[in-house]
């Protein structure tokens, strides 16, 4: 049982897809499979289920937390060594649901520790406290509950989250709206899974409402505000887009609810000694002035 083989399982139970996993680790699809059989003959069990699609079985979810636990202990100790050795200034790994939220204190770091590198990870909030445990990552910002346990968090932001519309759209000229008169209208918005999409649903949820016409998703939530602007429907976005540079030609209306809000927090392994690159990173993250000045 060697270290490729434990990566490339690890890759495997993620994925639940051979072809997909083999891709991303750019190895034969056949080559994989063998070194999936040779792992489940040298445990004595199978880890996956084969009867139609892929699956991970109890056996291959209880060995994933033991090896997901001993990859990033061998990372952690790589990085540690690396600090020791004084080799560069360091790296830090910064996962994020967007980028866009991140733009003003990455430059803001960056121009104050131009040697150190930043390598970011885009992915959605449930994939986060694996990332963190496995210490594929070193900090994530998440705009949504992410599960707490064995980690810890730092409140960055609680913003409101405004409905937008076109310009002259019926809704336009009003100061607020209640969730009901959303009811029917079309919505531009995010993935399912992703901060803005959930709280959509969860607005509607809560008030008995049938679920919130979509006309147009996407992954990127930057481009929400824009296609909101060429008209296709209406959206929700929160208050920091309101100081984008290029901020689109749309109407901004307040949501009579309570829960129409994004907490933006810093997640980070509760047993962690960070490197000097992350620890410096946290500092930038948990320091900035997130309420003031434009989004660049």
């Amino acid at each position: 049982m060697d270290l490729h083989a434990l990566r490339q399982f690890r890759v495997v139970a993620r994925l639940e897809h051979l072809s997909r996993a083999a891709e991303e680790l750019h190895v034969a699809q056949p080559s994989l499979s063998r070194t999936i059989a040779r792992l489940e003959g040298e445990l004595g069990a199978p880890l996956f289920d084969r009867a139609g699609r892929l699956r991970l079985n109890d056996a291959g979810r209880a060995f994933l937390r033991h090896v997901e636990r001993a990859l990033g202990e061998l990372e952690a100790g790589r990085r540690a060594v690396a600090d020791v050795a004084e080799h560069g200034p360091g790296t830090v790994r910064l996962a994020s649901e967007t980028f866009l939220t991140l733009t003003a204190p990455l430059a803001a770091f960056k121009e104050a520790h131009p040697a150190v590198e930043v390598t970011l990870h885009q992915m959605p909030a449930e994939r986060m406290a694996r990332a963190l445990r496995a210490r594929e990552v070193d900090l994530c910002v998440a705009s949504q509950p992410v599960p707490a346990e064995g980690l810890e968090a730092v409140r960055l932001l609680d913003e409101p989250v405004w409905v937008v519309t076109p310009l002259g759209h019926p809704l336009a000229d009003r100061a607020s709206v209640s969730v009901p008169e959303l009811a029917g209208e079309p919505f531009v918005s995010t993935r399912t899974g992703h901060w803005q999409r959930r709280l959509l649903d969860r607005l509607f949820a809560a008030e008995g409402l049938n679920a919130p016409r979509i006309v147009c998703e996407g992954d990127e939530p930057s481009a929400t505000a824009i296609l909101i602007a060429a008209g296709l429907g209406i959206g929700l976005i929160p208050d920091m887009a309101r100081r984008s540079a290029a901020r689109a030609p749309v109407a901004w209306i307040a949501v009579e609810a309570p829960a129409c809000r994004r907490v933006l927090t810093l997640l980070h392994r509760a047993d962690d000694r960070p490197g000097g690159a992350a620890r410096l990173m946290r500092a930038t993250l948990t320091g900035w002035d997130w309420s003031s000045g434009p989004v660049v």
